[in-house]
């Protein structure tokens, strides 16, 4: 599924000699098809462990558009009333970022997928040339 948080993730780490790191967050995901007075979106929350909770807890952020894979779990259970409650939610096992930290940053502004580096730019192998300093801003090693 691809969409944007709808707010902040929510991280804790449980307890014990191998603290392990755990993230909610909630997912935003429009409908590509919309009947009249049907909503544009559905919500789905969302829990990652380990590793991958930390990068949610270091780069994600409500707006952060996202694409994640993982599996539907059944999280029913009977409230204070006695009523059975029946919800679902993913356990994300892979996530990775959307779109450039610049278009999620960028608010108002059309996100353009396809974008080329201007002729300047590009380097005589037809790659483009990396600034100095740029790798220090991944999120990865």
């Amino acid at each position: 599924m691809m969409g944007r948080l709808t707010r902040d993730p929510e991280v804790r780490y449980s307890q014990g000699a191998s603290q392990t790191a755990i993230a909610r967050f909630s997912l935003a995901v429009d409908r590509r098809w919309k009947r009249e007075g049907e909503p544009d979106a559905d919500f789905f929350n969302c829990t990652v462990f380990g590793k991958q909770a930390e990068f949610v807890e270091k780069y994600l952020k409500q707006g952060t558009k996202v694409a994640i894979t993982g599996r539907v779990q059944n999280d029913n259970y009977t409230n204070k009333e006695g009523q059975k409650v029946y919800s679902v939610q993913i356990i994300v096992e892979e996530i990775e970022f959307a779109e450039s930290k610049n278009a999620s940053s960028n608010t108002g502004a059309a996100y353009q997928a396809n974008l080329k580096p201007s002729p300047s730019q590009a380097a005589g192998d037809g790659f483009m040339s990396i600034p100095d300093g740029a790798e220090e801003e991944l999120p990865f090693n």
